[in-house]
């Protein structure tokens, strides 16, 4: 029997080359059991490719990997039966039901006392049951995936970007299920390019660029450590105001709707641009004054934007 640990996920020095590329560079971290661990970079930045030496469907070209406390270039066979896994573009047969797709993989999967009804329940599918695969939105369809990857009650759970393409209340929707997975204790490896569906569900956040994991934390503590200023937007401004931030040492910038933002230090800051707007007599509608966001500490960090999403799914 492997040493029951701490840790559902060990990682250490991990690399993996294909050629001249080198897709994964010597990374090295540890994911407790029962927490939800976000794994976040842009395309190409070595996410999947991470996920898939760890759930054994690649091999390293050097480091370790434990999952379960089993090696996994060495266990697959013990491992593969205790996780779960939802692939990036998942999909199923189009002419069979929601309850007749569970019941496939169930039987594939060698699990005949999979609870059936249970699994519809938590995934929130009660009333698509006698649905086929392809009349379903593409939440229905990324919530049955998820279902799916449930069927052998796994210990790991791994969805890599489960919400890519949904449209915001299907995103929201999924999300719901994650977090019910969160309370039945799964360990649940989650890759993203949506900074507040990490900041939403994640207890450890990793980012990685270029192969590298450049940080890592709870989303608060890396929100906290690498992003201590406040955002200052000025709502419907004048063109006066710009220059008299301008002026007063600040760097404002305009975004897409033409407002402006400032970057400020101390809460002090705040009302002294204000004190000098007034005082020259420019205007502004209203202002918003914020932290920054763990998309703003992803930016910062990476100096790569994320990539813009694909056409929302419609929603049914």
């Amino acid at each position: 029997m492997p040493k029951e640990t701490e840790y559902a996920i060990e990682v250490e020095n991990l690399t993996k080359r294909y050629g001249d590329l080198l897709a994964v560079n010597d990374i090295s971290f540890t994911v407790r059991r029962g927490e939800v661990f976000a794994f976040l970079g842009p395309n190409g930045a070595g996410k999947t490719t991470t996920v898939e030496i760890i759930d054994t469907i690649r091999t390293p070209t050097s480091g370790k990997v434990t999952l379960l406390g089993m090696d996994v270039t060495k266990k697959k066979h013990d491992i593969v039966p205790r996780i779960g896994v939802l692939p990036q573009g998942f999909s199923s047969f189009d002419r069979i039901t929601v309850r007749e797709t569970l019941q496939y993989y169930s039987r594939l999967f060698c699990c005949a006392n999979t609870d059936i009804d249970e699994l519809i329940e938590l995934v929130n599918l009660k009333d698509k049951t006698k649905e086929q695969y392809m009349n379903l939105s593409g939440g229905l369809k990324q919530r049955l995936g998820i279902a799916i990857a449930l069927v052998n009650d796994p210990e790991v759970v791994f969805l890599d970007e489960p919400t890519t393409g949904l449209d915001p209340r299907a995103r929201r929707e999924v999300w719901e299920v994650l977090l019910g997975l969160k309370k039945k204790g799964k360990t649940v490896f989650l890759t993203t390019h949506y900074m507040e569906e990490a900041e939403l569900l994640a207890d450890t956040v990793a980012i990685i660029s270029k192969g590298k994991i450049i940080a890592m934390g709870s989303p608060g503590e890396l929100i906290e450590s690498n992003a201590n200023y406040l955002a200052l937007t000025l709502h419907s401004v004048d063109e006066r105001t710009f220059e008299i931030v301008r002026k007063m040492g600040f760097e404002p910038i305009h975004d897409n709707h033409k407002n402006i933002k400032v970057r400020v230090e101390h809460t002090d800051d705040v009302q002294k641009i204000l004190n000098a707007i007034k005082s020259a007599g420019a205007l502004y509608l209203s202002l918003d004054v914020r932290k920054p966001n763990l998309e703003e500490v992803f930016l910062k960090l990476t100096g790569e934007a994320l990539r813009e999403d694909p056409p929302e799914m419609e929603a049914k």
